[in-house]
C-alpha cells in the first residue's frame, strides 16, 4: 500500500516546493494521466491533490489496466471524487470523455519486463500512437511525454553530464536497446506528431529517482540501500561500488514534470534529474551515515584495474535556464524523506 500522500514528509515537502509552479493554468482542467500507478504517478497524484487543496480545481483521468488492484494499493486516491479510473491497455483505451492536458508516462520499468523487450516495443511505440490519437480526439491541447536518459545508450567515458544535444544514442542493432531504440523513436513520434495536428509535446527525458512509492527491494541500488538500513542490515552493494548515478527526489520531480509540461517547448526534450554524481559506494555510505551509523556497508566485488567507470548523469542546464528549474532537496534530505515514508512490509 503508498504511503499517506498527505503525510508530513510528502507533502511537507511539495508544500515547500510549491513556489516554483505556477499552477493558475491547471484551474478548471482535467489532465489524462497514463502511466499514473506507478512512482511517477504517485508524485503527480500527490501534488494535484495539495494543489487542489489550495483551490486549484483540477481533474484527473487515470489509465489503468486494473483499477481495483489501484484501489487496493493507492486508497487514498481511488476515493477522491476528482480522480476517475479509465479501465483498458494504453495500447487499445477507450475513453470519450475531453480532457486539456496529457501525461504519457506509461512504461513497465520492471526489471521482469525487460525480458521481453517486444513487448516493451509494444507498450513504448504503439502505446504512445495510441495515447498521442487519443489526445487528438479528446481535445487535449498540451501533452507531456515522458522519456528516459536510456535514448542516450551508454555515457562516453569522456562525458561527465549528459546535455540533450549529446549525439551519443543507444545501438539500434544491439539485443538489450529495445527500451532505449524504442523510446528514441517515440520521441520523434511525438515532434512529427504535435507538428501535424497543433498539439504542443514537450519531452522529459528522465534519469533516476529517490522517493515514497520506490520499491525497496528491487533493482535500485538507492531503494535497497534504504531497505537494508531500514531492515537493520548491513549495506549490500551487488558490484564494485564504482559507477556513477545522481538522484532527484518525488516532490521535485512532481514539479519538474509539472512545469514541463505547462511551459516546455513543443518537440524540445528536457533533462529530467539531478546533476549532482555519487558513486554507488558513496550512496551506500550516504544512506548508512543519514538511517543506520552503526551498519557496515558491504563491497561485493572489486573494481578491475583500469576499468571504464559507468556514468548515467544529465546535464539539467536546460531545465535551470528555460523553466527555473533545479535540484532542491539534497540527497541527504531525500534519504530521510523516503525512509520515513516507508511502510513496514517494504523493509522487513
Amino acid at each position: 500500500m503508498q504511503a499517506d500522500p498527505r503525510s508530513p514528509s510528502i507533502q511537507g515537502r511539495l508544500t515547500a516546493l510549491l513556489g516554483h509552479l505556477d499552477a493558475k493554468p491547471l484551474a478548471g482542467r482535467t489532465v489524462f494521466i497514463t502511466g499514473g500507478t506507478g512512482f511517477f504517478g504517485y508524485w503527480m497524484l500527490s501534488l494535484f491533490d495539495l494543489l487542489r487543496q489550495g483551490g486549484v480545481d483540477v481533474q484527473v483521468r487515470l489509465l489503468s489496466r486494473n483499477p481495483a488492484a489501484f484501489a487496493a494499493m493507492a486508497p487514498f486516491f481511488a476515493t477522491q471524487p476528482w480522480v476517475s479510473c479509465v479501465q483498458g491497455d494504453v495500447k487499445s483505451f477507450v475513453d470519450a470523455t475531453p480532457a486539456d492536458l496529457l501525461i504519457h508516462a506509461a512504461t513497465d520499468t520492471d526489471a521482469a519486463a525487460h525480458r521481453d523487450p517486444l513487448a516493451i516495443m509494444d507498450n513504448v511505440l504503439l502505446g504512445t500512437r495510441h495515447a498521442l490519437a487519443h489526445a487528438v480526439s479528446s481535445g487535449v491541447s498540451r501533452v507531456l511525454y515522458v522519456s528516459s536518459g536510456a535514448v542516450y545508450g551508454v555515457q562516453p567515458a569522456d562525458m561527465e553530464q549528459l546535455p540533450e544535444s549529446a549525439s551519443c544514442a543507444c545501438d539500434a542493432t544491439h539485443p538489450d536497446s529495445a527500451y532505449g531504440s524504442a523510446k528514441r523513436g517515440a520521441e520523434q513520434w511525438c515532434v512529427q506528431f504535435g507538428l501535424a495536428h497543433g498539439i504542443a509535446i514537450p519531452i522529459a527525458r528522465c534519469f533516476a529517482f529517490v522517493g515514497a512509492g520506490l520499491p525497496l527491494n528491487g533493482h535500485f541500488a538507492i531503494g535497497n540501500f534504504i531497505g537494508d538500513a531500514l531492515a537493520g542490515r548491513p549495506i549490500r552493494v551487488n558490484g564494485d561500488g564504482t559507477p556513477l548515478r545522481s538522484y532527484l527526489y518525488g516532490a521535485d520531480l512532481a514539479i519538474w514534470l509539472l512545469k514541463i509540461l505547462l511551459q516546455g517547448a513543443h518537440g524540445k526534450a528536457y533533462n529530467v534529474g539531478s546533476d549532482q554524481a555519487v558513486s554507488i559506494r558513496q550512496l551506500a555510505e550516504t544512506v548508512r551515515d543519514t538511517l543506520s551509523p552503526e551498519q557496515a556497508v558491504n563491497i561485493t566485488r572489486s573494481a578491475p584495474d583500469n576499468a571504464l567507470r559507468s556514468r548515467y548523469i544529465p546535464a539539467i542546464d536546460r531545465a535551470r535556464s528555460e523553466l527555473a528549474l533545479d535540484v532542491w532537496t539534497p540527497l541527504d534530505q531525500a534519504i530521510r524523506l523516503t525512509a520515513a515514508s516507508a511502510t513496514p512490509h517494504q523493509h522487513s
